[in-house]
């Protein structure tokens, strides 16, 4: 089955299989409706991990493409902002409406291009239209405030728009994250060019699609493709007001750098070590599970302490639940881990497990690439979710992001001294505690030099509750009301109701 009108690829999603889908229709998105690529330079093909086929060819965009959508963005910008924020409101809703309505189809479509198990597209296109629910439920509620001067002078301020923002997104959530980053914006009166991970350049033009036919004005919701170069012809356009960024502590200096140039706004969701608290008073199953989501099903960068005393135990359990773990086609409902986003992620991925290997630790389970039975899947980018004993602090698989299904478990025996060891790195983005101890979960928790602390769960995320990172994790919040502050700007005005008082 070839697929070459994208406009109704999601039509066509129910009875699509791994390793049946092409895509060949413009990704780039401006002016409301996609956009051919004005020259065929510098492609690069992207590859369906499941199969290690090629889906598509990404065309990056240059500086004369760049241009015309962030002009696209600002026209649209000018219209939007105008717009009571009740009116922008029921757009966004109808947006998450149809969000809702094709959600299947949509994961479908990001399992095809990501990897990942439909299991958890599904949720990320779920938190996606609730993000968007949420952020059209703020939209009619900013407001600024009136000061009172004295002889009956006062002042207010006004919550304004930035103008047209940047997103650039990351290959682990590549719908969920344009819709994390355009909601707030849009709610708050401003227009978005996003540009996706040039391994996921798939979905966003979707969410683009979406917005247009719920009723943004043409342009307001952007998508470029590319790569670096595309990135830096964005971050430094001059009619670019802020940039989002999600991705790794290197590029996020670079998008800071660049961004710096033109005075704009940053918003930096970079890299994490995650460090996982486990006590030996927690209820040992649901420590377990907190641990299995942390490292295997959402691939989150993590290291484990587990206390001495129960460490026996936990491997035990962990080992056999991760031995367990359904790998495969991530179309099928019952797969639980699905294929790693590219040939050369794979092979990183496995040379940390041969690096930690190297520097002592041992191999519980897994570490090795798979060859699913089913013989589609025989070039995909699969392996056996790895637990590693016998770690240290001073190894790399616990030092460094890994980004894939590689669990790094380390003893501990006091609190002072795991807390000292979780907080000795230069990441801070998620943490988490598995405790009985009410007092201790809550000191624990202040102590952790993190954006998020996780007590007795772990890496649930409510649109609700702000997320970002400490230290070189990044700056700025994604979700939660706060996020508002990040993609609105505060104008003072003073009236005067009586004579100027003049000195001359």
């Amino acid at each position: 089955m070839c697929l070459h009108a994208l406009t109704s690829i999601l039509d066509t999603m129910p009875g699509a299989t791994t390793g049946t889908v092409l895509i060949s229709d413009p990704l780039n998105f401006w002016g409301g409706k996609r956009v051919k690529p004005m020259q065929e330079k510098n492609t690069e093909p992207v590859f369906e991990p499941a199969t290690g086929r090629i889906l598509c060819q990404m065309v990056p965009c240059g500086a004369e493409e760049v241009d015309e959508a962030i002009k696209s963005a600002h026209a649209a910008y000018l219209q939007w902002r105008k717009m009571a924020g009740m009116e922008r409101a029921r757009v966004m809703l109808e947006a998450a409406r149809i969000i809702r309505e094709r959600r299947e189809k949509i994961a479908k479509l990001e399992v095809i291009n990501n990897g990942k198990s439909i299991t958890e597209a599904l949720v990320d296109i779920d938190v996606a239209w609730q993000c968007i629910e949420y952020y059209a439920g703020l939209a009619g509620t900013l407001a600024g405030q009136h000061i009172q001067l004295p002889g009956g002078s006062f002042a207010y301020t006004r919550r304004e728009p930035l103008g047209v923002c940047v997103g650039i997104g990351a290959w682990n959530y590549p719908f969920q994250i344009a819709s994390w980053k355009s909601a707030p914006a849009l709610a708050c009166g401003n227009a978005m060019v996003f540009k996706p991970s040039p391994m996921t350049p798939v979905t966003a033009v979707i969410l683009a699609e979406i917005y247009k036919e719920a009723g943004v004005p043409d342009g307001l919701f952007c998508v470029v493709q590319g790569g670096a170069d595309t990135g830096t012809l964005l971050c430094q356009h001059p009619k670019v007001a802020k940039v989002s960024f999600t991705g790794s502590v290197p590029t996020g200096k670079k998008v800071m750098e660049m961004s710096a140039k033109g005075v704009k706004q940053v918003t930096l969701e970079l890299g994490g070590k995650s460090p996982l608290l486990i006590f030996k008073d927690c209820e040992l199953e649901n420590a377990v599970k907190g641990a299995l989501m942390l490292c295997h099903f959402c691939l989150v960068r993590c290291r484990l302490y587990v206390q001495r005393e129960i460490m026996p135990q936990f491997l035990e359990k962990v080992v056999k639940r991760t031995k367990a773990i359904p790998v495969g086609d991530p179309l099928l409902d019952g797969t639980r881990m699905g294929a790693l986003i590219s040939k050369p992620h794979l092979e990183k991925v496995l040379g940390f497990v041969s690096q930690a290997k190297k520097e002592g630790a041992k191999v519980l389970c897994g570490g090795e690439p798979i060859v699913p039975s089913d013989p589609n899947l025989k070039g995909g980018y699969f392996m056996a979710p790895c637990v590693l004993d016998n770690c240290r602090d001073d190894m790399t698989c616990v030092k460094e992001e890994i980004f894939g299904p590689v669990m790094s478990v380390l003893p501990f025996d006091t609190e002072e001294e795991v807390i000292g060891r979780a907080n000795n790195t230069t990441f801070g983005l998620a943490s988490g505690v598995f405790t009985r101890d009410i007092s201790r979960a809550h000191r624990v928790a202040e102590n952790l030099e993190a954006g998020t602390c996780f007590i007795n769960n772990y890496n649930i995320s409510p649109v609700e509750v702000p997320f970002g990172g400490y230290k070189m994790s990044g700056f700025g919040r994604e979700n939660g009301q706060v996020t508002i502050e990040y993609y609105s700007q505060l104008k003072t005005v003073v009236v005067e109701m009586g004579d100027v008082d003049s000195l001359f």
